[in-house]
């Protein structure tokens, strides 16, 4: 499936101390770093996320439409991560709670970054 996930940075030191503070809530640390290139992972043969400038020089853009998701084992963590990413310097997108019925179980919140990335956090289960 996907091994690992990358996104464009221009604030690069900014940046990985958020990934850093957010990632670790997963259970995730930095597993590669070069000069303009960080990647966390939470093991070996886990999926990882990376952070790097582009590498033609120009300046790094969000996506209209992209979205990263952050699996989480439940909704207590859904939550943690979502005020972290907002007392880290990221935007509400979407407040945490059940999307469609709680049958369903889908648990969500949305934010994004420091440099307009948007992600989401969520579980699938019951509360």
């Amino acid at each position: 499936m996907i091994g690992y996930t990358t996104i464009g940075t221009n604030k690069h030191s900014e940046a990985c101390a958020f990934y850093d503070t957010l990632l670790a809530i997963l259970g995730a640390k930095r597993a590669m770093e070069f000069d303009s290139f960080v990647m966390w992972a939470a093991g070996p043969d886990k999926p990882a996320f990376a952070l790097t400038k582009p590498y033609d020089g120009k300046a790094a853009s969000v996506g209209n439409g992209v979205m990263i998701a952050l699996k989480a084992p439940d909704r207590a963590t859904v939550d943690k991560l979502y005020e972290t990413a907002l007392a880290n310097g990221g935007s509400c997108e979407g407040k945490p709670g059940l999307r469609g019925s709680e049958d369903m179980g889908f648990y969500a919140a949305y934010f994004r970054d420091i440099e307009g990335n948007k992600l989401n956090a969520f579980c699938m289960g019951p509360a």
